[in-house]
């Protein structure tokens, strides 16, 4: 029997993460019994983070498990989704910014003039999908990941877009 996930449960959200990390549930397990120095079975994992009743994931086996995901995959966003659900229970939101480039950018107000036109574009493609989602005036779980990644893509660009702004006035007051 299939068991169906939300994207909005932080424990569904890790416990998908984990299962798409080349070697699963598996090697999260091995992973955890290598740091911690006592071992677990890969279903004893698997039944944490499905959250069945009496078993439960601490913050301790999340922490080493982010860790673990971020070395397995290029993706290392994937691997924080967890916390981002998680954050979102309680109304914060949590972004991961790719780094700038070292110094920042040579035209920061073109960098800027970018990110606005690149912010309008996601805002395109959200209420796209937003109006194909809601057609039958409900979501489901999968329209509502869609959804969240377009407004998470928002966000992201809106904080780089801050960073340039306090780069190019930076810039502006230095020149003076």
């Amino acid at each position: 029997m299939t068991c169906r996930t939300s994207a909005l449960n932080w424990i569904d959200v890790l416990y998908n993460s984990v299962r798409e990390t080349p070697g699963g549930v598996q090697a999260a397990a091995a992973y955890l019994a290598q740091r911690r120095g006592k071992s677990m079975h890969p279903e004893t994992l698997r039944a944490k983070l499905r959250g069945l009743e009496g078993e439960s994931v601490t913050i301790e086996i999340a922490e080493l498990l982010t860790e673990w995901m971020q070395e397995q995959t290029a993706s290392k966003e994937r691997a924080l989704d967890w916390l981002q659900a998680f954050a979102g229970r309680f109304d914060l939101a949590v972004e991961v910014v790719p780094p700038a480039p070292e110094g920042g950018w040579a035209d920061e107000v073109g960098a800027v003039q970018t990110k606005l036109l690149e912010i309008n574009s996601y805002m395109g493609r959200l209420a796209g999908t937003a109006v194909k989602a809601m057609a039958d005036r409900r979501i489901d779980s999968d329209e509502a990941q869609l959804m969240i990644r377009e407004a998470r893509s928002i966000i992201t660009m809106a904080y780089r877009l801050i960073r340039n702004i306090a780069r190019a006035a930076a810039k502006g007051r230095a020149a003076r």
